[in-house]
């Protein structure tokens, strides 16, 4: 039987040999049901003018997935934006009807909550932080959850929705790029590899957002590398109290 591939956090490999060389490690399939993209805009609020790329829309066409953006695909903020570690942000199409239902609205379209990448069969209570996938001729690493800021408000046209989806425990997931390619709608998102923790994304939002209380989870999840302040902070607090 052969070894199971092991990848280091968001490490960065060259060469397409590399893709001849991954073993499946699940039969689990998912697939992309929209790729969304779009470029910084001034969007005028009662905060004043505020660049955003938060509106995406979606295309059918097939993108190239560069070192730390979809092709057409750039953010305003890269302070708290964007990077390494936040290169494209995946939401699941499984939550769309439960938004609409909450919210009493029929008017939401994939790339709403400024995806790049709706998913269908990755759900954050069985997707773990460092799980590697294959999709298209892409290799993305989950690297942790999507922490909400006021931006996602302007876009769905209320500022107090922030806080409601900081709550909701539907975060979605941030990829970092470890291989290079093109991807489209369509393409079958495989898991070729497990995140070493085996710590959930709906664990961490749990841990920092949801009440958890697992001190050895936390110290657990505080581990993973890739992991934001806006995930740290909390935690660690709970671990000091």
């Amino acid at each position: 039987m052969p070894p199971r591939l092991t990848y280091h956090f968001c490490k960065v490999v060259g060469g397409m040999a590399f893709l001849g060389q991954l073993v499946s490690v699940s039969r689990r399939m998912a697939v992309l049901v929209s790729v969304n993209v779009g470029l910084p805009r001034r969007v005028d609020t009662s905060r004043g003018p505020v660049m955003t790329a938060i509106f995406k829309s979606p295309t059918d066409r097939r993108l190239r997935v560069e070192p730390h953006n979809l092709e057409g695909d750039r953010q305003a903020d890269l302070s708290v934006h964007g990077g390494e570690n936040k290169a494209v942000y995946g939401y699941p199409a499984e939550h769309y009807p439960v938004w609409s239902h909450e919210l009493g609205r029929g008017d939401l379209e994939h790339g709403q909550f400024g995806e790049n990448l709706t998913t269908r069969g990755l759900l954050e209570h069985e997707v773990c932080i460092g799980d590697v996938f294959s999709v298209g001729s892409t290799v993305l690493q989950v690297s942790q959850p999507r922490a909400p800021c006021f931006k996602l408000g302007i876009r769905m046209g209320d500022p107090s929705f922030v806080r409601t989806f900081l709550r909701g425990g539907r975060p979605g997931f941030y990829f970092c790029i470890v291989e290079s390619g093109e991807l489209g709608v369509g393409d079958e998102a495989t898991r070729i590899d497990r995140g070493s923790t085996g710590v959930t994304v709906h664990e961490v939002w749990e841990l920092s957002y949801g009440g958890g209380t697992d001190r050895e989870r936390m110290k657990l999840a505080l581990e993973i590398p890739t992991l934001g302040d806006e995930w740290r902070k909390p935690m660690l607090a709970r671990l000091a109290g």
